[in-house]
């Protein structure tokens, strides 16, 4: 016999003939492929035998299909099959049903006891079936109102035996509550600066007595047709997103028969076990944030476990090739997805990149590290990537991990990642240095790529879109006149007096763009081209939904200047909101800021609640209310104290 020769192919090592070699295997071989086939048939006899008892047999959980002992006492009976034959105890295979007929007879011939189960099971089978019409007869003679206490009887029952499985949340481990101060009062020395707060404060009031009124319960509030309102970003089920948004605000002003009354609501119905899509982004800012902010300020256990519990529902959304979050998950499957809109599936670097404070304070509060987890996971994918320009695209495909469209704002879609990168270090007590060298290198970025000077010395913040920068400005781009003043302190290279004056630049360029409206409150967006400034053009730019970016930024920059201007630009535009947005049912937005008489939008957002009524409110107050050394503001103006560093290091490292 000649040894075929092995050569390589592709890696792998393959025979081949070598010459003259027959090309079949010698008589041995044939010998045992003979013993093998035998061996196989015998095998595959045995497994038609097993199987043909599974399915044959009656399926009963009370009753085997056959006894442990059956099967050894009926092997012996089994020889190998023989073509053609029928022998006692031999298995003739000529198909499956033919096989197991014939396994039937012999077994009841063999085993009279199998015989007496099979019609005991048979009986059995026929009472029940009798049982079950006799029941549904008896049901139909019944009246509607008997089958009704019937149906109410039954379910009472399961719900009672569901509440005696239930033991309720897990309790959360003991954790020291971080250091809390100037969670009250905060009023100032000069009469007429306590005027206008007791203003602010009767505004939150009207606000919150009409949605207490005419929406409560329901996301938001539709004021002027005095009903209920929602959006797809909470889903289809009534989540009570005022509530969870306004319960600190409420606090704050000291307004505790209202914030006692939003916290009953919460903990007998807020349930977010409900079949809805909700948006990550904005369940994470408004609600974790609200009510995490809540129990800091109250000491509420309740506002804690409810945040958890809200927190758990949001984790299936990081189920991606990348750990970047879906922007939407269903909270009761799990189920994520990214909007239809957004470049290419991509996930949103505003969302996903907001949710880094929420997210650090719910490991600090339970002990689990997988929130603070996702979120450095998410930052740290984020600093391996080329950035074009040193600027971050605002979309990122979470299957991929690439970038989408190279579009970079500060505005929307961008706006809050920058914010919470600063954020996570002012939360960290400025331990956390690694994201502010990340903030210091999109800040500087951003300057060079972004930040212009209008023919009219107005500094604004374009967008860039692919190569070139368009010249226009959002509302919410706004914020970052406040953010560039908080961040001055700890800047590079003694940038902190620089970045300072740019915050008052923007500053002053948004107070433009309310300045010259007709209503004196800002469009959504402002062009700076064609000989237009801090001007609307288009007139889906125009409207005005009570938004708080402005009043935010003349907030910090009141309380580290202190330069009365800005609490003149507040006041301006709180008088201008109470004036053309001021309904009998709430407040309202406003379609053209530009019209002397303007049309309702009807929606009183929960953010008004949330954040503008609230930085109106501390800009007219003293600076200990709410000190910015012991707090720190998300995105939802929902404040979150500061974590010392013997916090941090125990509960997240």
């Amino acid at each position: 016999m000649t040894t075929p020769a092995l050569l390589p192919l592709s890696g792998r090592r393959i025979p081949t003939l070598s010459p003259g070699a027959s090309s079949f295997p010698h008589h041995r071989a044939t010998l045992r492929l003979s013993e093998k086939f035998i061996l196989l048939l015998i095998l595959s006899a045995f497994i038609t035998l097993c199987f043909g008892a599974f399915f044959f047999l009656p399926d009963n959980s009370k009753h085997k299909r056959f006894d442990l002992g059956l099967e050894d006492v009926l092997i012996p009976h089994i020889d190998a099959p023989k073509e053609g034959k029928h022998a006692s105890g031999q298995v003739v295979i000529h198909g499956q049903g033919a096989h197991d007929e014939h396994r039937h007879r012999e077994l009841k011939v063999l085993f009279p006891s199998f015989r007496e189960e099979e019609e005991s099971l048979r009986d059995k089978i026929r009472a029940d079936h009798e049982r079950a019409l006799q029941e549904a007869k008896e049901k139909l003679r019944k009246s509607r109102e008997e089958l009704q206490a019937e149906i109410q009887t039954e379910k009472s029952k399961v719900i009672e035996d569901l509440k005696k499985k239930d033991v309720g949340p897990k309790p959360l481990p003991p954790v020291p509550m971080p250091k809390v101060v100037g969670v009250s009062d905060g009023e100032p020395a000069d009469p007429d600066v306590k005027e206008k707060r007791d203003k602010i404060r009767e505004m939150m009031k009207h606000a919150w007595d009409s949605y207490r009124q005419y929406g409560w319960g329901h996301n938001e509030l539709k004021p002027l047709a005095k009903k209920g309102h929602s959006t797809n970003i909470f889903g289809n089920s009534q989540l009570g997103a005022s509530i969870v948004d306004a319960l600190d605000t409420l606090y704050i002003m000291g307004l505790h028969e209202e914030f006692k009354d939003g916290q009953e609501w919460i903990d007998q119905n807020l349930d977010f076990s409900v079949n809805a899509e909700v948006s990550v982004f904005e369940v994470n800012i408004r609600f974790i944030g609200g009510l995490l902010a809540a129990y800091y300020l109250s000491g509420q256990e309740m506002f804690k476990q409810k945040a958890v519990q809200l927190a758990e529902k949001l984790l299936p959304a990081f189920n991606t090739p990348t750990g970047i979050p879906w922007a939407m998950v269903n909270l009761k499957s799990g189920v994520g997805r990214n909007w239809g809109w957004a470049s290419a599936g991509s996930s949103i670097l505003a969302e996903f990149g907001t949710l880094h404070m929420e997210f650090v304070h719910l490991t600090y509060l339970t002990g689990n590290p997988a929130y603070y987890q996702k979120v450095m996971h998410i930052r740290k994918l984020l600093a391996k990537m080329d950035r074009p320009n040193g600027l971050y695209p605002n979309y990122l495909n979470p299957r991929t991990g690439r970038w989408g469209q190279h579009h970079t704002s500060v505005g929307g879609l961008g706006d809050s990642f920058y914010e919470y990168l600063l954020k996570a270090w002012l939360m960290s007590d400025k331990t956390d240095t690694e994201a502010r060298k990340t903030y210091d290198d999109a800040m500087e970025a951003i300057e060079r790529h972004l930040i212009r000077k209008s023919n009219g010395g107005l500094t604004f913040i374009g967008e860039w879109k692919n190569g070139h920068l368009e010249r226009k400005m959002g509302h919410l781009a706004c914020f970052a006149g406040g953010m560039f003043a908080l961040g001055a302190d700890g800047s590079p290279d003694d940038k902190a007096g620089h970045y300072l004056q740019l915050g008052a630049e923007i500053a002053h360029t948004c107070h433009e763009s309310y300045d010259r409206t007709v209503l004196k409150l800002g469009p959504e967006a402002f062009k700076f081209d064609s000989g237009l400034e801090a001007v609307a053009v288009r007139q889906n730019e125009k409207y005005y939904i009570l938004r708080p970016e402005v009043i935010e930024t003349y907030w910090y920059m009141w309380r580290f200047t202190h330069d009365p201007k800005y609490r003149q630009w507040g006041w301006e535009a709180a008088q201008a909101i109470d004036k053309y947005c001021r309904v009998s049912g709430g407040f309202s937005g406003v379609k053209d800021v530009y019209s002397s008489n303007p049309t309702y939008d009807d929606v009183q957002q929960s953010f008004f609640l949330a954040e503008t009524l609230k930085y109106l409110y501390l800009l007219f107050s003293s600076d200990d209310l709410m000190p910015l050394e012991s707090w720190v503001f998300n995105t939802e103006a929902h404040p979150l104290p500061v974590l010392s560093k013997a916090d941090v290091q125990r509960k997240l490292f």
